[in-house]
């Protein structure tokens, strides 16, 4: 059997033995722990749920639950949990929104400063803290803005209020939270697009007399279109499907999605109305990406560069 030409220049390039190694452990990641896996879930999500643990009929009454409720409610719509997942869907897109704007400035920096020695301290100084479990940094988040957390303390010494400000319950801690968690995740495909840029480009636009916002606007963007999109897909999913973040520093009032999703499997046993949950928060998350994606003209071989 003749091998398809891409096959042939992949082993020419990696080996016949390494590129084996590397075919089976890519095929291994996507099927065995990606594809299988979700399928499953998926099979679940269509089950009828028996507390004996055997497995139901195909229904798609879990599904019905998310916009109906359960049977005998008396709502029309199933208000409370529809209400936590565009709240959840909206947040995520904030906390993008968010890191965004905070990395591009950094990873412009980053990527326009190369040869510089200071440079490699910097990123070195952004990678530390994340040697620490998430978890952990969830806690000291909350300590840091908890009542006499050192932002309270410091805003109640230079004046600005006289009582503790309640970071928890207005929802600060927990979108600061989940753009901490993620911010690298943003900064270096941002980083690793700019860095590719040619510094002439831009001196040649400041030299035609275009002002520094012309030049990002015209320039730089849409060069690292590719890294923005990236850094954008993968900050909005894992946003969306945050546990620890919302469980430790979210509100009475900012309950996520995920954790009604943790609460169907854990606390109420009820793995096919979980799994119905977190496969529609999963299609919804990713025909969002693929609108966004279309939107702003961005195709899958772009960020794969």
């Amino acid at each position: 059997m003749k091998r398809p030409k891409f096959l042939k220049e992949y082993y020419l390039r990696n080996g016949p033995v390494m590129g084996t190694i590397l075919l089976v452990l890519v095929v291994f990641w996507t099927v065995g722990l990606i594809i299988l896996p979700q399928l499953s879930m998926l099979d679940y999500s269509f089950r009828d749920y028996l507390p004996s643990g055997e497995v139901g009929e195909y229904t798609i009454s879990n599904y019905k639950h998310l916009i109906y409720g359960a049977e005998g409610s008396g709502d029309s719509y199933n208000r409370v949990d529809l209400a936590v997942f565009a709240r959840t869907i909206i947040a995520a897109m904030l906390v993008t929104i968010f890191n965004l704007i905070i990395c591009y400035p950094l990873a412009y920096y980053l990527g326009q400063s190369k040869g510089m020695g200071h440079i490699r301290y910097l990123a070195l100084l952004l990678i530390i803290p994340y040697w620490i479990n998430e978890i952990l940094r969830a806690f000291a988040l909350r300590i840091i803005f908890g009542d006499s957390g050192v932002i309270n303390t410091v805003l109640m010494a230079i004046g600005l209020y006289d009582q503790p400000y309640d970071f928890v319950r207005a929802d600060i801690a927990l979108y600061a939270g989940l753009g901490y968690a993620y911010i690298l995740l943003m900064i270096f495909p941002i980083y690793n697009v700019i860095e590719s840029l040619d510094h002439n480009q831009i001196e040649a636009a400041r030299d035609l007399g275009s002002p520094w916002w012309r030049i990002h606007w015209r320039v730089v963007i849409p060069y690292a279109k590719p890294g923005i999109s990236s850094g954008c897909t993968m900050v909005f999913m894992l946003s969306a499907g945050a546990l620890a973040a919302p469980q430790i520093l979210g509100g009475p009032s900012s309950l996520w999605f995920t954790q009604i999703i943790y609460d169907w499997f854990n606390s109420g046993g009820n793995w096919a109305q979980g799994a119905a949950y977190a496969m529609v928060l999963l299609v919804s998350c990713i025909l969002i990406v693929l609108a966004f994606m279309r939107l702003f003209k961005v195709n899958m071989g772009d960020i794969g560069k």
